[in-house]
Order: structure tokens, then C-alpha cells, then sequence
């Protein structure tokens, strides 16, 4: 994880890379449905809803990057640091602490 030594020390430069609201949009879109086939996976007792919520999460995100972020996703230098973020920034949207 060259850069940063810690989740805290990495958590502004992904926020950085989600200036543009229609991506974090799609961030917290694909979020919710990941959610939801993790959810399903469970109750269903099917672990192929799992590759659902994989999917998901990453394709909304991807294609905010992409088309209206304009920058390449921190999942491919920092994929651990990165899905950690993803998380709290859906908190954050939840508690209102960043705009949705």
C-alpha cells in the first residue's frame, strides 16, 4: 500500500477521488445492492448472489470514475484501502457527514 501507512492517512485522497456527485451517486447506488445480494445471498442460502454483490459494487462505481469522475478508480493501486473506504464514505452519505 505504498503512499499511505494507514486507513486514516488514505481516507482524504479517496475522498479527493469522488468530488463529482453523480459518482458518489453510483458508489452508493451499487453500494445499497451489494447490500441487498448479500442479503439474499444469506436468506437463499446461495453463495452465487455473493458474485452479484461483487458486480455491483464495482460496476456503479467504475462507471462513475469513468464517465463522470473522470479518473481511474483507487481499487487498482489500492484495492484494500479502497473497498474500506467505499464503506465508510456510504456511512458518511448515510449519517449526511457527505453530500449525496
Amino acid at each position: 500500500m505504498s503512499g499511505f501507512s494507514s486507513f486514516r492517512e488514505f481516507y482524504p485522497f479517496y475522498l479527493g477521488e469522488h468530488h463529482n456527485r453523480t459518482c458518489r451517486r453510483l458508489h452508493f447506488v451499487g453500494t445499497s445492492l451489494s447490500i441487498v445480494f448479500i442479503v439474499t445471498a444469506m436468506l437463499r442460502d446461495n453463495a452465487w448472489w455473493l458474485l452479484a454483490a461483487l458486480v455491483s459494487g464495482y460496476a456503479f462505481a467504475w462507471v462513475g470514475h469513468f464517465f463522470f469522475e473522470k479518473n481511474r478508480p483507487a481499487t487498482f493501486k489500492y484495492p484494500f484501502y479502497s473497498f474500506a473506504g467505499d464503506w465508510v464514505m456510504y456511512k458518511d452519505i448515510l449519517i449526511g457527514k457527505i453530500k449525496f
